[in-house]
């Protein structure tokens, strides 16, 4: 079969224990950053088996039109919201997905974001570097409110690790991230806004949905005091648009550390965020840890040998078989 896997800009996919699991198979694999959809479809057009790493790529129905080939999309990771699958299932191609997800890796980096931010470790660094020595103050963690906005799967680590420190949890989403708040014995504010205004350093663990897509407004971070810190290692497109730098600008939060972006890979240093002081940023490198990528392509690469030897499993279209 002839199996394409878009989008490894990192390079690192035929680094994995895993890869071998495609021997014998003539594997593309591709490197561009954001192509052109022309490109893309030329990148692409002979594959019988496609494997998107997490959600690059959206394939769109414009593009599935133009993949005469294509059987089959492996995707890595759970997420299918990239991917039109009405479109495949019009056409017979088995889209498959991931069941399994570490929440440890995205916990830690949003601890290395926090930690970084507080104590100012890329700006000391820096100075250090240019032979000059450090003497203003960084924050402590020890009495101060965490703010956990989802007390899920990662939010529970987070929050967790805050406790540890000595910080005051307080935890804010649906009843199911309430009542996980109550039994662990954090404190649940009485709303969004008092979430907002009370937190020292909040951390968006929220999944991306069509209800929480826009779910942090301007006005929730006008709340925020002016020396906070606001982390978003989930979804970008939990804040509305241009609320976050505006914020920053505005001084509301102080600081904020992101690692999701509305449009990726950022090239060129172009977005807004990476040209304010008060911004630090990592390029969605939360799960770019050697053992999730095992975890994540290895169940997908299992996927497409499955499919092939006819007893498919983990479809999320299994009517494009019939």
């Amino acid at each position: 079969m002839i199996i394409a896997i878009p989008d490894d800009y990192h390079g690192l996919v035929h680094t994995l224990d895993c890869f071998a699991t495609l021997a014998g198979h003539d594997v593309r694999i591709l490197r561009d950053a954001a192509p052109a959809i022309e490109t893309l479809i030329g990148h692409l057009r002979e594959a019988e088996v496609i494997v998107p790493i997490r959600e690059r790529t959206r394939f769109t129905r414009e593009l599935i039109e133009k993949l005469p080939r294509l059987k089959h999309i492996s995707q890595t990771g759970r997420s299918t919201r990239h991917i039109d699958v009405a479109a495949c299932t019009e056409r017979g191609i088995a889209v498959s997905a991931g069941t399994h997800a570490s929440p440890y890796t995205v916990a830690e980096h949003t601890w290395t974001l926090i930690l970084s931010a507080l104590r100012r470790i890329p700006e000391e660094t820096a100075l250090m570097k240019q032979g000059k020595w450090r003497s203003s103050f960084s924050l402590g963690l020890h009495g101060r409110t965490l703010g956990v906005f989802g007390l899920g799967k990662i939010g529970a680590p987070v929050a967790a690790t805050g406790a540890s420190f000595g910080m005051k949890v307080l935890v804010w989403g649906r009843d199911a991230s309430l009542a996980a708040a109550r039994a662990a014995g954090y404190s649940v504010a009485e709303s969004k806004a008092q979430l907002f205004e009370q937190s020292d350093v909040l951390s968006l663990c929220v999944r991306l949905t069509n209800e929480t897509r826009g779910i942090v407004t301007a006005e929730d971070l006008d709340r925020m005091k002016p020396d906070a810190l606001l982390v978003n290692t989930a979804r970008a497109e939990l804040v509305v648009p241009n609320a976050l730098v505006e914020g920053l600008k505005k001084g509301r939060p102080g600081w904020a550390a992101v690692d999701v972006y509305e449009n990726e890979p950022v090239l060129g240093g172009e977005h807004p965020l990476l040209k304010l002081d008060n911004a630090l940023c990592t390029p969605h490198s939360a799960w770019l840890e050697k053992e999730t990528y095992e975890l994540y392509f290895g169940e997908a690469f299992r996927n497409i040998v499955a499919l092939a030897h006819g007893e498919p499993v983990n479809l999320v279209n299994p009517e494009a078989l019939s």
